[in-house]
């Protein structure tokens, strides 16, 4: 650039920006708690300032591990603010899972919920060294000792200075782990900046290139009353969320977050009607199916909802069946966008759906930059049959944290073009459509929670009574896919369904917890000893009642030493729906 300096991309610069150009517009919005975006600049800076006294600094990672709440943000802020990154930690993880991720990932500060403190407690005396603790409190609750308070701190840090960051700083994101453990996904400040810049192309304006053009973006949005407002009702520490709230606050908009700690339709369809919301994220049947009922039952009683504002509907990860689409087209007249995606990047695929127009589920339009690759990195010819993987370039990052052969195998340079290929494969129909077939590991993703049923297994597998176990992922209406169990006991054990998921929750995440449990006389293996997965999946099905045509029932019989009335017998079992 002939000496020329790079523009600052970095998103706190951007955001700073932003809050320069319209410091009065809301920023943040959860219940009675209303940040201005001046208010969002100055509490992120004093959160940094005390970050950065406790030698929080370029390069450094700050975990959080939080509900929804605009401390979690603020959080996000301050931390780009320092150049640090911040580090998505899953608040449904218990300490065993804590501690190998705050080491992979080096944190040094740990922002968490007051109600989250017994488990933050234990990973951080795992850890085996000191980590700075700030409490977001519950009403007035103390702190842990030896952490400090949020708001104690808000109010006593001086604030952190401005300063020149840069476009290559780094946006840590850990994913739900598709191979056990979660793996960390180094994004670039520019290239989360690049999809945003798409957007406000989109949105008729001149594509900025640094903060002064995008403050003058801003500028425009706003008065136009166009600057986006996005209801975020998935969790932060998840991917659609966070983008989605950092894709607002590129365009000087406003997040909205549910002041419930978990899903409640109820709360969401009032939040679209008061803040006029055009745009809902959501993460397909297991947020779309209690949507659905209770803009159903708000009909019933003669009092629907309005949703008179809302212009687009969207959904990534989980499956979005065609009888959903087609209640919610009832309620109101919006696009349905259905999207394939991931934590690693990639516009894969999409479906688009409005009033008339035919409902399927499972059937996408390729990506404008996505292609469907076989193993040699050539294209799948449609009509074909072939079976390739889903791949995507554009906007990417530099791949996982401490992991360069899984960086390798996942973003590949083909043609001179780099592509994610995390592994989805689909094949083509004659017209181009999509047809997702699932990722090659063993994965459950269930309500957009991914679990690795190894990990499960082997929690199953601690517990003394247990013989032998495979878990499987089976269809569910509301979760898209539910943990399912197979568990052959001991001889002469006792164990009750109940039993089997409380074993497991002890050690992981209620997320992770079977919630069907099938007792057999002998778990489903090949004669070599591998694991038959879909006799094991015949076997869940066929004890739910949902038995695809032409398997055979393969449950197996009440195991021995199982006293009668202890579960159902003859592989019966229960679904639960435990810690969703």
């Amino acid at each position: 650039m002939d000496g020329a300096r790079e523009p600052d991309l970095n998103l706190a610069t951007l955001w700073e920006a932003v809050a320069d150009t319209v410091p009065d517009a809301l920023a943040v919005v959860q219940g009675g708690v209303r940040r201005t975006w001046r208010d969002l600049d100055r509490r992120a800076s004093r959160l940094a300032g005390a970050l950065q006294a406790a030698g929080v600094s370029a390069g450094s990672r700050v975990a959080i591990d939080c509900y929804n709440c605009p401390e979690y943000l603020e959080t996000v802020f301050a931390a780009f603010k320092l150049r640090a990154a911040p580090v998505n930690l899953n608040y449904r993880y218990r300490s065993k899972e804590l501690v190998p991720l705050l080491e992979d990932a080096g944190v040094s500060a740990l922002v968490y919920h007051g109600a989250l403190a017994d488990r933050v407690r234990e990973a951080a005396d795992g850890l085996g060294r000191d980590l700075f603790l700030i409490e977001v409190t519950d009403g007035d609750a103390a702190p842990l000792p030896g952490a400090s308070a949020f708001e104690a701190v808000i109010g006593a840090a001086p604030p952190a200075s401005r300063r020149a960051r840069s476009g290559d700083d780094e946006f840590l994101l850990y994913t739900g782990g598709t191979t056990g453990l979660p793996r960390g996904v180094r994004w670039r400040h520019r290239a989360v900046f690049g999809m945003q810049q798409l957007q406000i192309g989109q949105r008729g304006l001149d594509v900025p290139t640094d903060a002064a053009e995008l403050a003058a973006a801003v500028a425009q949005l706003h008065a136009r009353d166009d600057a986006p407002t996005a209801l975020v009702v998935s969790p932060l520490m998840h991917g659609t969320a966070i983008f989605n709230s950092m894709g607002a606050f590129g365009l000087g908009g406003t997040v909205v977050l549910c002041t419930s700690r978990s899903l409640d339709p109820d709360e969401i369809c009032r939040l679209i009607a008061t803040y006029r919301i055009r745009q809902l994220s959501i993460v397909g049947d297991a947020f779309a199916k209690p949507i659905l009922a209770a803009l159903d039952d708000a009909e019933a009683a003669g009092t629907p909802y309005d949703l008179s504002s809302l212009e687009r509907v969207t959904s990534v990860g989980v499956t979005w069946s065609g009888e959903v689409k087609q209640g919610l087209l009832r309620h109101a007249d919006v696009v349905l966008v259905d999207g394939v995606a991931a934590s690693e990047g990639g516009g894969f695929a999409t479906a688009e759906t409005r009033r008339g127009d035919p409902v399927v589920t499972g059937r996408f339009r390729l990506g404008p930059s996505a292609k469907v690759l076989r193993e040699d990195g050539t294209e799948v010819t449609p009509g074909s049959g072939e079976v390739g993987y889903l791949a995507a370039s554009g906007p990417l990052p530099d791949g996982y944290l401490n992991d360069p052969d899984k960086t390798a195998r996942t973003w590949k340079t083909i043609g001179g073009v780099r592509y994610v290929v995390p592994g989805d494969m689909a094949k083509l129909d004659p017209d181009g459509t999509v047809v997702l077939l699932g990722r090659g590991s063993e994965v459950v993703n269930t309500g957009g929670e991914k679990v690795f049923v190894e990990e499960v297994e082997q929690a199953i597998a601690t517990d003394p009574g247990v013989e032998d176990v495979l878990v499987v992922g089976v269809p569910d209406d509301r979760f898209g896919t539910r943990v399912a169990a197979v568990v052959q006991l001991a001889h002469g054990a006792h164990r009750t369904e109940r039993a089997i998921v409380d074993h497991v929750g002890e050690q992981l995440a209620d997320h992770k917890r079977p919630r069907q449990v099938v007792f057999v006389e002998a778990v489903p293996r090949t004669p070599a000893g591998k694991a038959d997965r879909a006799g094991a999946r015949a076997i869940a099905a066929a004890a739910a009642g949902t038995q695809p045509p032409g398997n055979p029932a393969a449950a197996g019989t009440q195991p021995p030493g199982n006293p009668a009335g202890s579960n159902r017998a003859a592989g019966a079992a229960t679904t639960t729906d435990k810690g969703a």
